[in-house]
């Protein structure tokens, strides 16, 4: 098996691009506008401002680069869309300008895959133009992203389908053109063949927004993440996504390399907060010696460093591994592994960058604490840590057995008494013996 570290010199000058872009074009929306992302209308101002950001990421032959060519994409392997999400993560506008903003990318998956030609035309179009948002309504108040826990049911009346239940954390539900929604059609076959998908319109009947959650620190009734009561919502049975009972295969369709994302993402935050941890340390004076000559401070400097160069490179590794299988399941441990590593990532590095600036990284002066908490949304996202633990667990065991006998294949006595038996044995054979 060969390796290589390198980018190839004409995408190594794309990802460039990208950065200067970025930071230079980008980031002044993120000072400006950090809560209006996924606002609907949003202010004639900032579509000003984005057209022409979008026009250029199109010219670069860059935006939505994950999708296939015949939606309008690059169709790029894991590798590159890695190395490209590294950089977006550094900014909350970004990826809603390339086009790759979650949830919108994964529903508009599932739509090419399994939406009906009006369904696209109406709803795929502008979602991928960017000209609309979308909902992707799971988890559940009760038995949050458990599928074994879920209560909300849809069942077929005639050529229609009626929903009913709860959904909670439905991000982006109030600006929302459609949401899709994870129900149970089949109770007795929960929790894996048991769930189906549909598509809800945005003001269908019934469909009720009961209050907008906010993270902490934003104002009540102000948030993104709705509380969703599905109360007798209808719909055609033409909005059934995929076949009834296949929920769980329509979702790995949204999933894919989503995790892979979310920890280059990681890293893209990481390496921010580090770069201004850096920046402090030779800037700050204290004890009559700047802070980058104290050696506790030297160690956060280390100790970051290190890993989040480990982790980044495992990520790559990932996705270089996607790319030359093209088998999620011979890899689930690998996604699994960078997914429940990544949070802990954001604790540590952020966190001693707010440690480094004192006072001040706890203000609200700089986004230091507001990419703290992200790492609890990244450890939520796509299922938590600990369920991805336990997979990586679960699989790295299934290459192992137990001990044969009573004692384990190391103890040091049994192998003694083998080893000397052994060499008994050769001795006995060697021609000096004879």
């Amino acid at each position: 098996m060969s390796w290589d570290f390198e980018t190839d010199a004409a995408f190594e000058a794309q990802l460039q691009w990208m950065r200067e872009f970025v930071r230079e074009e980008i980031e002044p929306l993120d000072v400006l506008w950090p809560d209006d992302v996924y606002r609907q209308p949003q202010r004639e101002e900032v579509n000003v401002l984005l057209r022409p950001l979008k026009k250029q990421v199109r010219a670069r032959g860059l935006w939505a680069a994950h999708l296939g060519p015949n939606l309008g994409g690059q169709g790029y392997g894991q590798l590159k869309l890695a190395l490209m999400n590294e950089i977006l993560g550094r900014s909350q506008w970004a990826p809603r300008v390339f086009g790759t903003q979650a949830p919108d990318t994964g529903n508009a998956e599932i739509l090419a895959h399994y939406g009906t030609p009006e369904q696209k035309a109406k709803y795929l179009v502008p979602l991928l133009e960017g000209d609309i948002v979308s909902c992707y309504s799971m988890t559940e108040p009760q038995g949050g992203s458990d599928p074994g826990g879920f209560l909300t049911r849809a069942v077929q009346d005639g050529e229609e389908w009626v929903i009913t239940g709860w959904k909670f954390f439905s991000s982006h539900a109030r600006w929302a053109e459609f949401l899709i929604v994870m129900a149970v059609t089949d109770p007795n076959s929960m929790p894996y063949r048991g769930m189906s998908m549909f598509l809800v319109p945005r003001g269908s009947p019934g469909l009720d927004i009961v209050r907008n959650i906010g993270l902490y620190g934003e104002a009540e009734g102000d948030g993104a993440h709705g509380l969703v009561h599905y109360n007798e919502v209808r719909v055609p049975a033409a909005n059934l996504l995929g076949e009834e009972g296949e929920g769980f295969a329509v979702a790995q369709t949204r999933l894919g390399g989503g995790r892979v994302h979310h920890a280059m993402r990681s890293v893209g935050i990481c390496q921010r907060a580090f770069d201004m941890m850096c920046e402090r340390a030779l800037s700050r004076t204290t004890k009559g010696s700047l802070l980058a000559d104290k050696q506790y401070v030297q160690g956060y400097i280390a100790d970051s460093w290190i890993e989040l160069e480990q982790f980044r490179l495992l990520v790559l590794r990932t996705a270089w591994k996607i790319d030359r299988y093209q088998d999620y399941q011979r890899v689930r441990e690998d996604i699994a592994a960078i997914k429940a590593a990544a949070p802990k990532l954001i604790n540590d590095i952020v966190g001693r960058a707010i440690q480094v600036h004192g006072a001040l990284g706890i203000s609200n002066e700089l986004d230091l604490g507001r990419l703290f908490l992200m790492q609890y949304a990244v450890g939520f996202s796509d299922g938590p840590s600990e369920v991805h633990k336990a997979t990586v667990a679960r699989r790295v065991l299934k290459r192992y057995s137990p001990a044969p006998g009573l004692w384990p294949t190391q103890h040091l006595p049994t192998r003694r008494a083998e080893a000397r038996e052994l060499v008994k044995e050769r001795l006995a054979g060697s021609p000096g013996q004879q």
